[in-house]
């Protein structure tokens, strides 16, 4: 699949839960803080949001930006045999990937590259899980600073504000599992 396949189905995930919630475009652009031509355009798979542009749209359509991100898929087992096997969208400062394919009760998601600097907290409901596969971050969950390296990891349980950037220069490849309430 292309990334311009899985701005397509990006979009048609906005879209189809911001129908099953009766909303227009204007309303969930209105509460995600965002431009609604700009949104009409992510629907339709012609504009890439960034990451923070897609968490406040997740919001707004009352879930998270990795459910948004899963790809189609209901078997029972998934299995993404390669690097390469899912694409990545580009989140401002390298790019994310789902590592599974569909809305689970887990939603693993790999980000290569970091900010450099603190963005806004983020908030959600389901507890989230950091693993470090290289580089170091420094992780600011709710005012308390921790550092890992690589091979280190965090859990913090949900509707805890959190966020995280590149700690040291080089490169930076986190996984972070959230559970889907």
């Amino acid at each position: 699949m292309s990334a311009d396949e899985l701005l397509r189905q990006l979009g048609g995930a906005i879209r189809a839960r911001r129908r099953g919630l009766g909303l227009t475009l204007v309303d969930v652009a209105a509460r995600a803080g965002l431009s609604h031509p700009f949104l009409s355009q992510v629907e339709r798979g012609v504009a890439r949001p960034s990451m923070r542009s897609l968490t406040a749209v997740a919001a707004a359509l009352d879930t998270t930006a990795q459910a948004l991100l899963a790809l189609p898929g209901t078997e029972a087992v998934s299995i993404v045999p390669g690097h390469d096997a899912l694409p990545a969208l580009d989140s401002g400062d390298g790019t994310v990937r789902s590592l599974v394919h569909g809305e689970r009760a887990m939603l693993p998601l790999e980000f290569t590259g970091a900010p450099d600097v603190f963005e806004e907290y983020y908030v959600h409901a389901g507890d989230e899980f950091l693993y470090v596969a290289e580089g170091t971050i420094e992780v600011d969950v709710d005012g308390e600073l921790v550092v890992l390296r690589e091979r280190g990891s965090l859990y913090y349980a949900g509707g805890i504000p959190h966020r995280w950037r590149r700690a040291a220069p080089g490169a930076v490849r986190v996984v972070m599992v959230q559970h889907n309430v």
